[in-house]
C-alpha cells in the first residue's frame, strides 16, 4: 500500500486547494478547439496595451548573458527604485512577482500558534501563505465588498503577527482613503507587520489613493507590496518588489531565494520605469475601458463594484457560472469568483476597447438582451 503524502503534510497545508489562476488562451482553445487567435482573455488583470517597448529593448539587450545568472541582489533595479522612492536601497526587496514578498512575509514570520489578519473577498494568496506555515487564517467580514478597518484591528490579538491590507483590493476593486489608513496603522499594535499591498496602486488618478510609501517614516512596522506585472506589463517575467525598514528588509532577505529575480526581469523593469509615456498610456487606456464596461453594464441594467484597478467585479443577482459558461463557449474568458465568497459575480479585466466590446456583445447573448 502507497504511503498517504497528504496526511503527512501539515495540517495547514492539508486544508489548503491549489491556486486557480485564469484559464489560459490556449487551454479554452484545447478544450472547445477554437482559434486561439479568436479568444479574448479578460480574465488575469493583465495589461493589454503588452510590455513597454524600452522593456523589450532591454531584454534584447541581455539575450546573450543567459548562460549567466542573475545579480543575486538585484543592485541596478533596487538602486533605481531607491532613487524613485527616495528611499535607502537597505529597504528594498526583490521578489518573484509580489506573490514572492507575500510568502517571505509568511516565511519569516509566521508559525503555529500563531495568526494573520485579512479582509474577506480578498487576496487568495494571502491565507494560502498563511495556512502554509501552519498559522491561522483570521478573515474578517468585509465591509460594503471592502475592507472593514476598525473590525480588522479589533481582530488583532497577542498572537497576530502580520495583518494582510489591500489598496485597491482584488478581486473587488474596493479602496480606503489615507485618513483611514493613518487611522489603522496608528491602531495596530507595532508588533504587529501590516503589509499593504498596493499591486494596483498605478492606476489611480493622483491623490485618488493614498501612497503607502509616505507612511513609512513614521511606521516602521510597515511594508509595502507592489508589482510590475499589472501597470508596467511584465506579468510573464514575475518582478516585484517590497519597501520597508532596513531591519524587515534584512529578515525578508534571509529567507528570500538568492536568484529569486531573473536576468531579464531585472533589465525589463529597470526599462519600464523609465517609460513615464507607456505607464499614462496604461492608465487612460484603463481608464477610457473601465467607463466603457461600466456603460455596458448600465445599459444591461447590471449591478457593480466601483473598482480602482484594472478590472471590474459585476453582479449578475444569481450564479454567474452558467453566464461563465456561456461566455467561455464563445471565446470569452473573464474569472469567476466564487471562491472568493462572490457566487453571482464575474471579475472582468479591463482589455482594448475592442476586447471590451467583444466581451459585452458576447454577455448581451449570454442575457439574452
Amino acid at each position: 500500500m502507497s504511503c498517504d503524502f497528504l496526511a503527512l503534510a501539515q495540517p495547514g497545508v492539508q486544508k489548503l486547494s491549489p491556486y486557480v489562476p485564469g484559464k489560459p488562451v490556449e487551454e479554452l482553445a484545447r478544450e472547445l478547439n477554437l482559434d486561439p487567435q479568436s479568444i479574448v482573455k479578460l480574465a488575469s488583470n493583465e495589461n493589454p496595451l503588452g510590455p513597454s517597448p524600452k522593456a523589450l529593448d532591454a531584454i534584447r539587450a541581455q539575450l546573450d548573458e543567459l548562460t549567466r545568472y542573475p545579480d543575486g541582489n538585484g543592485f541596478a533595479l533596487k538602486q533605481k527604485l531607491a532613487q524613485r522612492y527616495g528611499v535607502g536601497i537597505e529597504q528594498v526587496t526583490l521578489g518573484n512577482g509580489s506573490n514572492d514578498i507575500l510568502e517571505l512575509v509568511a516565511r519569516a514570520y509566521l508559525a503555529p500558534g500563531l495568526n494573520a489578519v485579512f479582509s474577506e473577498h480578498a487576496f487568495a494568496v494571502y491565507p494560502i501563505a498563511t495556512q502554509a506555515m501552519g498559522a491561522e487564517a483570521r478573515a474578517v467580514a468585509a465591509k460594503q465588498w471592502g475592507h472593514d478597518l476598525n473590525a480588522m484591528q479589533a481582530a488583532i490579538d497577542a498572537n497576530t503577527r502580520v495583518v494582510f491590507i489591500a489598496n485597491p483590493n482584488n478581486p473587488t476593486g474596493t479602496w480606503f482613503s489615507a485618513a483611514a489608513l493613518e487611522q489603522f496603522l496608528a491602531a495596530v499594535p507595532e508588533h504587529v507587520l501590516v503589509v499593504l499591498d498596493e499591486a494596483y496602486i498605478e492606476y489611480a488618478d493622483d491623490g485618488e489613493l493614498p501612497d503607502g510609501l509616505a507612511f513609512l517614516s513614521s511606521h516602521s512596522n510597515l511594508l509595502v507590496s507592489r508589482t510590475f506585472s499589472k501597470a508596467y506589463g511584465l506579468a510573464a517575467l514575475r518582478v516585484g518588489y517590497a519597501i520597508c525598514s532596513a531591519q524587515i528588509a534584512d529578515v525578508l532577505n534571509r529567507v528570500r531565494q538568492p536568484f529569486n529575480v531573473n536576468s531579464l526581469a531585472q533589465a525589463a523593469a529597470c526599462a519600464a520605469l523609465d517609460d513615464h509615456e507607456y505607464l499614462a498610456r496604461s492608465r487612460a487606456s484603463n481608464a477610457a475601458g473601465m467607463q466603457q464596461l461600466e456603460a455596458g453594464f448600465k445599459e444591461l441594467g447590471l449591478e457593480w463594484i466601483p473598482s480602482k484597478g484594472n478590472f471590474i467585479a459585476v453582479d449578475f443577482g444569481r450564479d454567474a457560472a452558467p453566464i461563465n459558461q456561456v461566455l467561455l463557449r464563445d471565446g470569452v474568458i473573464v474569472r469567476p469568483v466564487a471562491v472568493y465568497g462572490m457566487p453571482t459575480f464575474l471579475r472582468v479585466s479591463i482589455g482594448t476597447g475592442a476586447e471590451n466590446e467583444r466581451f459585452l456583445e458576447v454577455l448581451r447573448k449570454a442575457l439574452g438582451r
